[in-house]
């Protein structure tokens, strides 16, 4: 069938399918721009049912995250649906060639797929099959949120949906309660969510095995490894976050998918190119968005004095309240009352763990790396954890934002001296950023020589045809 409907002229090969329908990308000669198909694959009732419920919430969900539903209907007893076309890559195969993602990308897919999330949970939507596969990275940055074919409304019509014993959703990304087929909640889908940046962040599952049934078991089972064991550069708020999220208990996650928007902004920063993937012009989109969120219409904050009435103790709950303010501020652009008010709280209040931490990913946010390194400096010589990689690797970052090359360089080395083994995936990611941070400056024969050893490496641990070894040769070519 090359034509449908009289008006859309459909692509010789369909982008994809899956369980329930299949989808084709196709030219609407009519209003002259491209669209995307989807069918129903089976004449089947219930198969039919879930489609028209997928139309209902796509059509109920005006939000740029999520593709534009066009039309829906039925010819000749099958149904289908007219969409907005996407153009991007699978959020999978930027994890397979991306992954570990820097902490930055990973603060900003999570942000982002929390924003929709907030829209169709405001609207008594449950995504329930959120995995890498359904989510789409645009090549500005954009994240779009796909197939909404499992989600449940909480219409009387639509119950009997899942009351037919069928589990539905993909093992490796299913909360714990969807594989016993107890009822969704939010919370499980910010599990899955927690389950897609987990694996971003560290490019591992957060379970595997041999089968399905393993890995649903390990979800009820198996306590899951702090993702600060696969990199100890990863923030300890965000290892925290992560951690909450695939609780086993929904009761024990965060209470919604805006406490999870919230918690991830304060590491929205350090958004490098993915390759050919991402581009760095700003798309009209990303421009609308960063026009929208410099408006923010608010009444002005009371100060922590106030609220709480002059001459009280600075306690626990206004170190509580600061953080939260300081996280708006950074959210609305306004970094200098944002490192304000949390070096305020760290001069009057109890010496709450992180808050240091966060003041230097203010600086940073704001661009005052002298400031952010002097802090990470004092982080990494007082901490007695794994943390002090983290500080020690931020602390070079800001150094490289400064030109001070030289000392980023000297910190960066050292980092992999410390890294136990040499084949060590974080080892290998930081020769890598040694040898961008020299090609960068100019050091040409001294990048040359990083990545030639490091290509070396490569090619002997995970062969020549490996995406991370592909990616080195690409840059020594260049270099």
């Amino acid at each position: 069938m090359s034509h449908f409907l009289g008006r859309y002229q459909l692509d010789p090969y369909r982008l994809g399918r899956g369980g329930m329908g299949e989808v084709w990308g196709a030219h609407d000669i009519v209003l002259a721009r491209k669209v995307a198909i989807k069918f129903v694959l089976l004449p089947d009732a219930e198969l039919h049912q879930r489609f028209a419920r997928e139309a209902k919430a796509l059509s109920s969900l005006a939000h740029p995250g999520v593709p534009a539903l066009y039309d829906f209907g039925t010819v000749d007893g099958r149904h289908y649906m007219i969409m907005q076309y996407i153009e991007g890559n699978g959020l999978h195969d930027v994890i397979a060639e991306h992954a570990p993602l820097s902490i930055g990308w990973v603060a900003s897919i999570g942000a982002q797929i929390a924003t929709v999330l907030e829209a169709a949970h405001e609207q008594d939507i449950l995504h329930r099959d959120l995995k890498p596969s359904n989510l789409m990275l645009c090549r500005d940055g954009s994240i779009r949120v796909l197939d909404f074919g499992l989600a449940f409304m909480h219409d009387a019509d639509m119950t009997t949906l899942t009351q037919t014993g069928q589990q539905l959703g993909t093992a490796a990304y299913m909360s714990p309660e969807q594989v016993e087929g107890k009822r969704g909640t939010v919370h499980a889908d910010i599990y899955s969510l927690g389950c897609v940046l987990y694996e971003a962040a560290t490019g591992h599952p957060l379970f595997t095995g041999p089968n399905d049934h393993s890995v649903k078991t390990q979800h009820i089972t198996t306590p899951p490894m702090p993702a600060g064991r696969h990199r100890p550069d990863i923030p300890r708020g965000l290892d925290e976050l992560l951690m909450a999220m695939v609780e086993k208990d929904p009761a024990d996650r965060p209470a919604n998918v805006r406490e999870v928007y919230e918690r991830l902004t304060p590491y929205l920063y350090g958004t490098e190119p993915l390759g050919d993937m991402t581009d760095r012009r700003a798309s009209s989109l990303l421009l609308y968005a960063r026009a929208l969120s410099r408006t923010t219409i608010t009444d002005p904050p009371r100060s922590a004095a106030e609220a709480r009435g002059a001459g009280d103790e600075f306690g626990q709950g206004d170190v509580r309240r600061a953080r939260r303010h300081a996280q708006t501020l950074i959210r609305e652009s306004r970094y200098s009352e944002a490192t304000s008010t949390l070096e305020q709280a760290l001069a009057r209040g109890p010496d709450a763990p992180g808050l240091r931490e966060e003041l230097a990913e203010a600086f940073m946010a704001a661009g005052d790396h002298r400031r952010a390194a002097q802090i990470y400096g004092e982080l990494a010589a007082s901490s007695k954890t794994g943390q002090a990689f983290y500080y020690r690797l931020q602390e070079a970052t800001c150094h490289a934002h400064l030109g001070d090359v030289e000392q980023a360089l000297h910190l960066m080395t050292a980092l992999v001296a410390d890294v136990p083994a040499e084949d060590d995936p974080q080892a290998l990611e930081l020769r890598r950023q040694i040898g961008e941070l020299e090609r960068s400056a100019g050091l040409l024969d001294r990048a040359r020589r990083t990545l030639a050893a490091l290509l070396s490496d490569l090619e002997r641990i995970y062969g020549t045809e490996h995406a991370a070894t592909e990616r080195v040769r690409e840059l020594l070519m260049s270099t």
